[in-house]
């Protein structure tokens, strides 16, 4: 079990991270775009991972290699509201970025069944800078203690924000 809390801590196997969330902190009434990481106990999807960046990544969880035309959708008016989508233009959700971020990205199941609406779309476990700067609501950590965590974390194991 991971445990995330207000301290920007995050808590697995008896050790303790620092950790980035969303800007305005937590919320039990997650709304798309407000910026906050949904408080409860999710479990995981799928790990996304850039391959050409992180090549020999040992964990239990099944890896998805990034392509150039992956994305995540956050307009709540489509069907494909929060799921990965094929995409062949600039995508807010590109999971495919210049910067690092989504180099290593496991997909917090927040929202997904049933998918709500406005409820919030794209929360997931992904890469920090050393600067730790806020996040749209996700949880974010730095790579040494991402691949750590990864090394013995289960696919079924839960995340608990409070």
């Amino acid at each position: 079990m991971i445990y995330v809390n207000n301290l920007h801590s995050l808590n697995y196997n008896k050790k303790e991270y620092k950790c980035s969330v969303g800007l305005n902190g937590f919320t039990k009434n997650k709304i798309e775009g407000d910026k906050k990481t949904p408080s409860g106990t999710y479990g995981f999807g799928n790990l996304f991972v850039r391959t050409d960046r992180i090549p020999d990544l040992n964990t239990k969880f099944k890896i998805i290699n990034i392509q150039k035309e992956m994305a995540w959708s956050d307009d709540p008016t489509k069907s494909s509201y929060n799921k990965l989508i094929k995409i062949n233009y600039n995508h807010k959700e590109s999971l495919y970025r210049k910067d690092n971020k989504y180099d290593l990205l496991l997909v917090i199941n927040y929202n997904i069944d049933p998918i709500i609406p406005h409820k919030g779309s794209a929360i997931f476990m992904h890469l920090t800078t050393d600067s730790y700067e806020a996040t749209a609501g996700c949880v974010a950590l730095k790579l040494n203690d991402f691949t750590e965590i990864l090394k013995t974390l289960n696919p079924n194991d839960k995340i608990t924000i409070v």
